[in-house]
C-alpha cells in the first residue's frame, strides 16, 4: 500500500473513515445550504452570516475544556455516536422549516447554536479518538488522512449544493432539501462507529474523577512553550484568516454578482488546494512547529492577495492555493499538538486547541461580517490576511524569546578570575 494510505491497513480505521467521507460531505452541502438560506432570509446581510456563524462556534468556546474533560472520561466509540445524533437533530428540524416554507432567520439563529452545542463535544472526542485507531508511527499519517476525507467531501459537498439549490429554485424550499440531506449523513458514522472492533483500540485509562481535572489539562499545555505557539497562530488565523463561508459568500454575491452555482463552486475551488494540501501532509512522518509558522504566514499573504482580485475567475484561481496553506498549516498544528501530548492528556489538550481554533469564530465572523458591511467585502480578507501575518509573526517572536537559553550573569569577581 502507498505510504499515503498507509493507515487504511488498519480495518477499524478503514470503517471509521468511510463513515466520515459521507457524513463530511452532507456537513459542507449543509454549510453552503445554510449560508443561503440565511442571504435569502436576511436580504443579503453579511451581518446574519456572521452571527450565524459566531453562534455555531460559540459553544466550542464556551464548552471544550468541559468537553475535552469528558472526552478523557467516556469511551470515545460512545461518545461519538450520541454527538453525530446531536447533529442530526437540528439538522432535520431547519431542513422541514425550510421545505415547508416557515424557516425565519431566529430559527437558523437557535438551531445553529444547537449544532454548535454537539459539535463541542463531539471535536475534541474525534480528533484524540484518531490516536486509538492507529499505531503512534501512523499517527500523523491518519491525521492527513482525515483532513484528505473532510477535503475530498470539500470537493464535492459545495457545488452539489449549489446545483441542487440552483435546480430546485434557489430559494428557501431548496435550501432545506440540502439540508435534509446533511441531516439523513449522520447515520454513517454512526453505524461505522458501533461495527468497530473495540478489543484492538489502544484506549487509555479513564481519568478519575475529582476536582482539578481541567485546570490540570490548562497547567499542562501553560507550560509547554512549543504548545502554546501553536495554540497562538491557530488562534489568529481561526479568529481572522479562515472565514471562508462568510468570504466566499460576500466576494461571490456583492463584489461578483454570482449565484448559488458559482458560490459552490468557490468551495469545490478552495477544496482542490486542501485535498492536495491533506495528501502532502498525510506522506509527512515528522512535523515541526516551524512548518505551522511558515505555512500560516504564506497563508496570510494569499488571503491579501485575494481580496484584490479583480475578477470571479482570478478570485477562483487562488482559492486553491489558499485551500493548501490553510491546510498545510491546520495538518501540521493538529498533528503536533497529538504527538507532543501525553496520552492521558489528549482529550483536553485537544479541547483546548480547538477552542482556540474554531472559538475565535464567533468574535472574528461577527465583526468580518460587520465589515463587509460597513467598507465593502474585499476587506474581509484584506484585514484578515494582514492581522494573520502580523498574529502569527508576533507569536514566533514570543516563543524564541521564551525558549532562548539564559546566561549567567558575570559579577566582578567572576570576571576577575
Amino acid at each position: 500500500m502507498s505510504p499515503t494510505f498507509r493507515s487504511l491497513a488498519n480495518a477499524n480505521y478503514r470503517l471509521y473513515a468511510a463513515g466520515g467521507v459521507v457524513s463530511n460531505t452532507g456537513t459542507w452541502m449543509q454549510r453552503v445550504a445554510q449560508d443561503w438560506l440565511v442571504l435569502q432570509l436576511s436580504s443579503n446581510a453579511g451581518s446574519a452570516l456572521g452571527i450565524t456563524t459566531g453562534l455555531q462556534f460559540l459553544p466550542i468556546l464556551l464548552l471544550s475544556p468541559f468537553a475535552g474533560l469528558v472526552a478523557d472520561r467516556v469511551p470515545k466509540h460512545r461518545l461519538l455516536q450520541l454527538t453525530n445524533l446531536g447533529m442530526a437533530l437540528p439538522a432535520l428540524i431547519l431542513g422541514l422549516l425550510a421545505v415547508t416554507g416557515t424557516a425565519q432567520i431566529w430559527h437558523v439563529y437557535v438551531l445553529a447554536f444547537v449544532l454548535g452545542i454537539a459539535s463541542a463535544f463531539d471535536a475534541p472526542a474525534r480528533q484524540s479518538f484518531v490516536s486509538e485507531m492507529v499505531e503512534p508511527e501512523d499517527l500523523s499519517n491518519a491525521v492527513g488522512l482525515n483532513s484528505a476525507s473532510f477535503n475530498a467531501a470539500r470537493l464535492v459537498g459545495p457545488g452539489l449544493a449549489g446545483l441542487l439549490i440552483a435546480a430546485l429554485g434557489g430559494g428557501v424550499a431548496g435550501t432545506g432539501w440540502v439540508i435534509l440531506f446533511n441531516a439523513v449523513s449522520y447515520a454513517a458514522p454512526i453505524a461505522t462507529l458501533r461495527r468497530l472492533d473495540v478489543s484492538q483500540l489502544d484506549t487509555p485509562a479513564p481519568t478519575e474523577r475529582g476536582p482539578g481535572a481541567i485546570r490540570a489539562g490548562v497547567s499542562y499545555v501553560r507550560n509547554r512553550p512549543d504548545l502554546m505557539l501553536i495554540l497562538a497562530i491557530v488562534f489568529v488565523v481561526g479568529t481572522f484568516g479562515l472565514n471562508f463561508q462568510l468570504t466566499s459568500a460576500l466576494m461571490a454575491t456583492e463584489v461578483f454578482g454570482k449565484g448559488p452555482t458559482e458560490y459552490g463552486m468557490l468551495g469545490t475551488f478552495l477544496a482542490v488546494g486542501s485535498l492536495t494540501g491533506a495528501l502532502l501532509a498525510a506522506r509527512r512522518e515528522r512535523v515541526r512547529h516551524r512548518l505551522v509558522v511558515g505555512a500560516a504566514l504564506v497563508f496570510g499573504a494569499v488571503e491579501v492577495v485575494s481580496g484584490l482580485a479583480p475578477t470571479y475567475l482570478t478570485f477562483a484561481l487562488l482559492a486553491p492555493v489558499l485551500g493548501l496553506t490553510s491546510l498545510t498549516m491546520i495538518t501540521a498544528a493538529n498533528a503536533y499538538m497529538q504527538m507532543s501530548t501525553e496520552s492521558g492528556m489528549r482529550g483536553r489538550v485537544m479541547a483546548l486547541y480547538l477552542m482556540v481554533f474554531m472559538g475565535g469564530t464567533p468574535v472574528g465572523a461577527p465583526v468580518l461580517g460587520w465589515i463587509g458591511e460597513a467598507f465593502g467585502a474585499r476587506w474581509t480578507l484584506l484585514l484578515g490576511g494582514g492581522i494573520t501575518i502580523a498574529g502569527v509573526a508576533l507569536a514566533a517572536v514570543a516563543y524564541l524569546v521564551a525558549t532562548r537559553p539564559t546566561r549567567p550573569v558575570l559579577t566582578l569577581a567572576h570576571a576577575s578570575e
